[in-house]
């Protein structure tokens, strides 16, 4: 039997699909409506669902929203709540193992960064632009995890800025395309580079790559 993955804030599934692949039964819970979600799904708010259900599980991965961390938070007016000690909390209190995932910059403890570099994450867009995925995503666990290899940023690439898929060069960039960022490649070219086929464009900009998961999970599933 695989052991059990609860995914909180699971959004279209990124995380969860890269769990599924390391091996676990992944369960997703998000208050909102997630029909892309490619495992079982529950829409409810993730701590009251934590709080009532975590004895059904056996790992616990948490996505809380990250806006309020963002590079983009100044963007908007809107105000973001701030999740992580509350989700942290509610974790260690069940005391199953567990991963707190965010963006850099959130208030996470001794995490670990991923980088979709030291993946391999790379593609060349159909006008031939070589195209190279960062994404950096940090991990905090109660259970000792590691990452797979270093950053490998460098110049024979472009980094894709996946933020607003659609194709070309952003204006800023135009004129500069040396500038790291500044090319936003078409969005079948973004699936490719996460290695997720089945999340519209909004859902990608969020998404977590599933080989950063897979790469946890593998970890989790040792220490189970």
């Amino acid at each position: 039997m695989k052991p059990r993955m609860l995914d909180l804030f699971c959004c279209a599934g990124g995380a969860g699909a890269g769990y599924a692949r390391a091996g676990f039964e992944v369960v997703g819970v998000d208050i909102n409506p997630q029909p892309n979600y490619p495992f079982e799904f529950h829409q409810a708010d993730a701590l009251e669902y934590l709080a009532e259900h975590w004895q059904e599980f056996d790992v616990i991965h948490a996505s809380p929203p990250c806006q309020a961390f963002s590079r983009t938070k100044t963007l908007h007016d809107n105000t973001h709540p701030d999740l992580i000690e509350p989700t942290r909390a509610a974790m260690i209190a069940t005391g199953l193992p567990w991963v707190l995932e965010n963006v850099v910059g959130a208030p996470l403890l001794s995490p670990i960064t991923l980088c979709g570099t030291e993946f391999g994450l790379r593609t060349t867009d159909v006008d031939g632009v070589p195209l190279k995925l960062v994404r950096h995503r940090l991990f905090e666990s109660n259970v000792a995890i590691s990452r797979a290899g270093e950053c490998a940023h460098d110049n024979t690439v472009q980094t894709a800025s996946i933020y607003g898929a659609g194709g070309g060069w952003t204006p800023a960039h135009r004129d500069n395309p040396e500038r790291r960022g500044g090319y936003i490649p078409a969005t079948d070219v973004v699936r490719e580079l996460l290695g997720i086929d089945w999340m519209t464009k909004h859902e990608l900009s969020q998404s977590i790559p599933p080989v950063f998961t897979e790469h946890i999970g593998a970890q989790l599933i040792d220490a189970l």
